[in-house]
């Protein structure tokens, strides 16, 4: 567990009630975890698809992609971003006898990623092998996004599923609100996100050297022969 998340459950703990942990319910507790209602966490992940764009040179893909190693160029590439959701709510119920409350959360979380891009250079023909060879390198790419949504998706559930356990929140009166927003916004929404860009080290394994001196072999030198007047220039 993300240290930062841990530290908001402990102060969880500490804003209970001393009886929280009683052997018997107290009429209070009977009242939240009988009447309030169940938690709910509500968690989806969306694709909305990809298309292929071949309007960009490499001279523009290599730009784009910032992170390319000295005297690489850049054929293809794929692109998106992944994006985090979440709404928090929930029903209260309070006893001014005992100065406390208690919240069942109501937490939806989406993950989506937007349309992915899949850049082709424009300096290779459709339908030629260059391209053919180019396209399913970035198909690598773009399949790895989609796997991998619904992997995190899980990972996220079961996490949500292990802190809330369908039992209400408890804390002293008009803190529960704000205590369960910043456990959101403090651990939760850090810990999704860092998730999410697991992600990235599965693309970074697929753009090895091994696979980059590839794609220079393939198809009878046809991306050597775009490559030969690039590195000249940079020789002269």
């Amino acid at each position: 567990m993300k240290p930062l998340l841990a530290l908001l459950l402990w102060c969880w703990a500490l804003a209970a009630s001393p009886t929280a942990a009683a052997a018997e319910r107290t009429p209070f507790q009977a009242r939240c975890e009988d009447s309030i209602g169940e938690t709910l966490s509500v968690l989806t992940g969306t694709q909305n698809g990809f298309r292929i764009d071949n309007t960009v040179g490499y001279r523009g893909l290599t730009a784009m992609k910032g992170r390319a190693r000295p005297g690489q160029v850049v054929l293809g590439l794929t692109r998106t971003e992944s994006r985090v959701m979440i709404n928090v709510g929930g029903r209260l119920l309070t006893d001014p006898a005992s100065g406390y409350e208690c919240i069942a959360p109501h937490i939806e979380i989406r993950l989506t990623y937007p349309p992915i891009v899949v850049f082709i250079s424009r300096e290779f023909r459709p339908g030629s092998c260059a391209y053919e060879e180019v396209l399913a390198h970035e198909m690598r790419h773009l399949n790895t996004y989609l796997d991998y949504l619904p992997k995190a998706e899980g990972r996220v559930r079961l996490a949500l599923a292990r802190r809330f356990e369908d039992k209400p929140l408890y804390a002293r009166i008009g803190q529960a609100q704000t205590l369960l927003q910043r456990e959101i916004d403090r651990g939760w929404m850090p810990y999704i996100k860092s998730e999410m860009a697991k992600v990235e080290a599965l693309q970074a394994a697929i753009d090895s050297p091994q696979e980059y001196a590839r794609l220079g072999k393939v198809c009878g030198g046809e991306v050597q022969s775009l490559l030969r007047p690039v590195r000249k220039a940079k020789q002269s």
